[in-house]
């Protein structure tokens, strides 16, 4: 059996459903826009953030626990146990703000005073090292700002910490006879110098104690050169890659962290763009228009085919 259908109303129904379904699709279009925007607008309202280490450098001063504590709130966001001479922790993130550090000796009553009380205070961007120096009856500290800025492909960024309790002052050199760091006082800091990649046999001397050390310095690399007291009352030199312990330092032009799931990072690497661009918007919108210009003359077709 044939049923005939009125073609002016089945054409409209017709193009009802393809507008619905147009409108549809552009309606979840804008809504998946609107969900992106938050994700955007809560990246750019989260908490300026820092870095911050600790570094046990003092010879004489048994391992070390060690706890930093945020002053506003009073919580204690990490705690390192057994912390020994020469050991430089982790960098650990923390939003912008001052803490506390405090180094309590191992095994310790847990109502023991701290042997070290300090307060470091966190920089937006800025990573920060504090470094617990000399003898055991005069400890000090040093907060140390520190540059991550990578070099140059084939070339490493390094500097010296004189740690030494055992010489005022060293002087550092290749065995070649080129100076590296010359008269480096005990507790002091050396800016960051670009050399090039590869391993490297220095010498150390510091008034009548001379050393010898072989340090091997990657590509791409930055490093902190530990000038430390060695058991039989020498020099030792020990090095820090300060570069591979942060993962996602936002200095110089490192990336700040990998995009949030469901957004792509823009073309110049400037930011977090949010799924849908606005050409995209655009697009569904010049689609809309277009396919329902063509219903439009669709529709005028069978008044002209009626009239034939």
């Amino acid at each position: 059996m044939l049923i005939f259908q009125n073609p002016r109303v089945h054409r409209g129904y017709s193009s009802r459903l393809t507008l619905t379904a147009l409108l549809g699709v552009l309606t979840a279009l804008l809504s998946l826009l609107a969900a992106a925007a938050p994700s955007s607008a809560q990246e750019e309202q989260s908490p300026a953030q820092g870095w911050a280490r600790v570094a046990h450098l003092s010879p004489d001063t048994k391992t070390v626990d060690v706890a930093l504590t945020a002053v506003a709130g009073g919580q204690t966001l990490f705690d390192l146990q057994d912390v020994a001479y020469g050991d430089v922790s982790d960098y650990w993130r923390l939003p912008v703000g001052t803490y506390v550090v405090e180094m309590t000796p191992s095994g310790s009553p847990s109502d023991a005073p701290p042997a070290i009380s300090e307060l470091i205070s966190v920089k937006k961007g800025q990573p920060v090292t504090l470094a617990v120096l000399g003898t055991n009856a005069e400890l000090t500290t040093k907060v140390i700002e520190d540059d991550l800025t990578p070099p140059a492909d084939g070339e490493a960024r390094v500097r010296v910490l004189q740690a030494s309790t055992v010489a005022n002052s060293v002087d550092i050199r290749t065995v070649t006879g080129a100076a590296v760091a010359s008269g480096v006082a005990e507790g002091e800091v050396t800016g960051y110098a670009t050399i090039a990649e590869g391993p490297w046999d220095l010498e150390l001397v510091g008034g009548s104690l001379t050393s010898a050390a072989t340090v091997d310095l990657e590509s791409g690399s930055i490093s902190t050169l530990l000038i430390l007291d060695n058991a039989s009352g020498g020099l030792t030199i020990k090095a820090i890659s300060d570069s591979t312990s942060v993962s996602d330092t936002p200095v110089g032009g490192t990336n700040t962290g990998a995009a949030p799931a469901g957004t792509v990072s823009d073309a110049d690497g400037s930011g977090v763009i949010a799924p849908l661009s606005m050409f995209s918007l655009l697009g569904a919108v010049a689609l809309t228009a277009l396919v329902t210009a063509r219903i439009g003359r669709r529709r005028s077709a069978p008044a002209a085919a009626l009239r034939r």
